[in-house]
């Protein structure tokens, strides 16, 4: 059901890469509540993925850019700037991708040349984007600027190794860019700190499944979807969170707030109680 929530405006969404991605479901949903949307990712990533079906779905433009070259991303925001008829209303970061976590080396023998890749990506781009949309005054009045992160940024997460690090970075961005961005032209910056989602890049994390399982038990709703999280992504490029920015906001069914839950404690106490079967 459709509530027109962002009829007659402007968007530019990264990172969508095939159908598990979900920025490809903010996408879907941006159009179904009336946006106009222009779809980015690096060259490789749309030879990889299947965006270009998405862009048939969505009526949509597909711009190729490197979110960490501040050159590529003039031209983004230019096209789209030219294609939509317009400054843009909102743009979604969702882009993450750890060298160091594909190559399986440990937080404490990290490769110092992946880190800084790393964060290039993973965090710094975000600045990148930003710079780039005020330098050319690209983002429209009371616009909004959403990037996705993860509760690591705030807790010690088993293996999330060196993308803690980058989230934690994002989240810093938002804040310190969301002051000067609300102050000087209305734009609003936050995160989402979304629930462990099973989609191309999280699955490249070591125990992801696992993860999963861990947070379900621990969240009194249990995890949010992609499909959730772009509902949250599009309020938050609406009208009706205006005043909201600099937030790091958890969309996790309240495992951020959780210490230990029932079911999870139970599943603990189950690792201790003795064995049935007969040695042999």
């Amino acid at each position: 059901m459709s509530y027109n929530l962002l009829k007659g405006k402007r968007g530019i969404i990264f990172g969508a890469l095939n159908e598990m991605s979900i920025a490809w479901k903010v996408a879907e949903l941006a159009v179904e509540e009336g946006a106009e949307i222009v779809l980015t990712n690096t060259p490789v990533s749309i030879r990889m993925g299947t965006i270009d079906e998405l862009a048939k779905k969505c009526n949509a433009h597909v711009i190729p850019a490197d979110a960490t070259s501040p050159e590529d991303l003039e031209v983004l925001f230019t096209k789209s700037m030219e294609i939509l008829g317009g400054k843009i209303d909102f743009v979604l970061h969702s882009i993450g991708m750890s060298p160091n976590v594909r190559k399986g080396l440990a937080y404490d023998e990290l490769n110092y040349e992946y880190l800084k890749k790393t964060l290039d990506i993973s965090a710094i781009s975000f600045h990148k984007v930003l710079q780039t949309a005020k330098k050319l005054d690209a983002m429209a009045e009371w616009g909004s600027v959403v990037a996705l992160s993860y509760a690591a940024a705030q807790r010690t997460m088993y293996e999330y190794n060196d993308m803690a690090d980058a989230k934690s970075m994002l989240e810093s961005i938002a804040r310190s860019f969301g002051y000067i961005y609300g102050r000087e032209k209305r734009v609003r910056i936050n995160t989402i700190s979304q629930s462990p989602t099973m989609t191309t890049a999280g699955s490249g994390v070591k125990g992801f499944d696992s993860l999963i399982d861990f947070s379900e038990r621990m969240s009194p709703l249990g995890n949010a979807d992609a499909q959730e999280c772009a509902n949250y992504c599009i309020t938050m490029f609406s009208d009706l969170t205006r005043k909201v920015t600099m937030q790091n906001l958890f969309h996790d069914g309240g495992f951020s707030s959780m210490g230990m839950s029932y079911r999870a404690m139970r599943q603990y106490n189950k690792s201790f109680d003795p064995c049935d079967c007969k040695e042999e």
